[in-house]
């Protein structure tokens, strides 16, 4: 098969990296998960053209129709375990700039934990999920995907949007070549967060939520002032 015109070798050549494409799976984590318990190196790609079973946080379905978006799941294998959401955030970061590279007029923003925002709709997710044997990290799949053509079906209008609606004729392999280098070089970050990393996702936090947030912590936890002053650390559930 081919994805806009590119078969998988032509793929990893355009991305610099092995790529596993797919016409169509349940979900493009389980395929990185199985990938790397077969020994899959770190930044492997898992690209799908649909999903029938994508997943995002806490269990719900995630839209991903054939030939409307990146559905897309890398294999890291960090050098040490990141520690709490930070990979998360990086990840969200990553894909922001990834964005403004490939069209800057998008102007996106970062609903924590893991929803990419195009005004006040949701434009893309990302989920990572961690693999352990025993006490050891084995690797993490870092899930993403982005409505870029929609259409957006009308009863997910209200809260959905796809990138084309505000950048027309954006291509998904000029997203998918911005995102994919940005997301591979996340497995060589040191565990925690620095400032820079925490100052970078507040100033591209998405305003509409959370209003009495403050900030997150090194571990990507959102802290949020309560009546009383006290900062409460909240931590995303999977």
């Amino acid at each position: 098969m081919t994805y806009d015109g590119l078969d998988e070798r032509g793929l990893a050549a355009l991305l610099g990296r092995p790529v596993v494409l797919q016409r169509s799976v349940s979900s493009v984590l389980d395929v990185a998960h199985d990938l790397g318990t077969a020994g899959a190196p770190s930044g492997t790609l898992v690209l799908a053209d649909e999903q029938t079973a994508g997943r995002g946080r806490q269990g719900r379905e995630w839209y991903s129709p054939p030939g409307a978006g990146i559905w897309m799941a890398m294999l890291l294998r960090p050098a040490a375990p990141p520690e709490g959401g930070a990979l998360a955030v990086r990840a969200g970061l990553a894909v922001l700039a990834a964005l403004a590279a490939a069209a800057p007029e998008l102007a996106p923003r970062l609903k924590w934990p893991n929803d990419v925002m195009l005004g006040d709709r949701k434009a893309g997710g990302i989920l990572c999920e961690a693999r352990w044997s025993a006490e050891r990290l084995g690797w993490v799949a870092a899930g993403i995907g982005l409505n870029v053509r929609g259409p957006v079906p009308r009863e997910l209008a209200p809260r959905a949007v796809a990138l084309c609606d505000v950048a027309p004729g954006l291509s998904r392999l000029a997203v998918l070549e911005a995102v994919a280098l940005r997301v591979a070089d996340l497995a060589g970050r040191p565990p925690a967060l620095d400032d820079a990393e925490r100052a970078e996702f507040w100033a591209a936090r998405w305003p509409g939520a959370d209003p009495d947030a403050v900030g997150i912590d090194a571990g990507g936890a959102l802290l949020v002032r309560t009546a009383a002053g006290s900062l409460d650390r909240r931590i995303a559930p999977s």
